[in-house]
């Protein structure tokens, strides 16, 4: 079970990076939209056949610094995407409901098995709360997939608080971790 924390944990980072490859490119556009194109004015004739074309006016430091922080973005995403988040997240997702199902209905059944009973109780009622919710969370994909928002900051309120329900379960599996040792006949 702590094997599957940590792992809920490095699947929440990878999440939370493929969030930024898709929202970092939001940032560049709305800074392009700051930086202002200058107007070509046509350049006076003289008489000798030259033109009178002033030198242009050197760049303002806030376009310069805007250009700065658009360029920063754009480097920082291209490395970013080499980090493939979107397929490791997927695959860290899936791997964690798989196991952690397999995990929670295991759990309960060799309880079951051992005592002929299960305990209700906080433990048991978390690892319940914390299956439904990977449940729910994988459910939400494929609406994730054709773009919808709500869905994605649906899937992260989800799994954040899922991550909440991990942590209170592992002070109530620690204590039954004890009782079984505790009652446990060793040879």
């Amino acid at each position: 079970m702590g094997s599957l924390f940590v792992y809920t944990l490095w699947a929440g980072y990878l999440g939370w990076q493929w969030r930024r490859v898709r929202t970092i490119q939001d940032e560049i556009n709305e800074l392009k939209k700051q930086v202002k194109a200058p107007a070509k004015e046509a350049a006076p004739v003289t008489a000798g056949g030259g033109s009178n074309t002033p030198a242009p006016p050197p760049p303002s430091p806030e376009v310069s610094a805007v250009e700065a922080k658009i360029q920063q973005l754009t480097e920082e995403r291209k490395e970013l995407l080499k980090g493939s988040y979107r397929d490791r997240h997927f695959n860290a997702g899936s791997i964690l409901l798989g196991f952690g199902v397999f995990e929670s209905v295991g759990g309960g059944l060799n309880t079951w098995l051992r005592t002929g009973k299960l305990f209700p109780g906080p433990h048991l009622f978390a690892g319940a709360g914390i299956t439904v919710l990977w449940a729910l969370a994988a459910a939400l994909v494929p609406a994730m997939q054709k773009g919808n928002e709500t869905a994605r900051n649906l899937h992260i309120a989800l799994n954040a608080l899922n991550v909440i329900l991990f942590i209170w379960q592992i002070p109530t599996g620690f204590d039954i971790v004890l009782k079984v040792f505790e009652f446990t006949t060793w040879p």
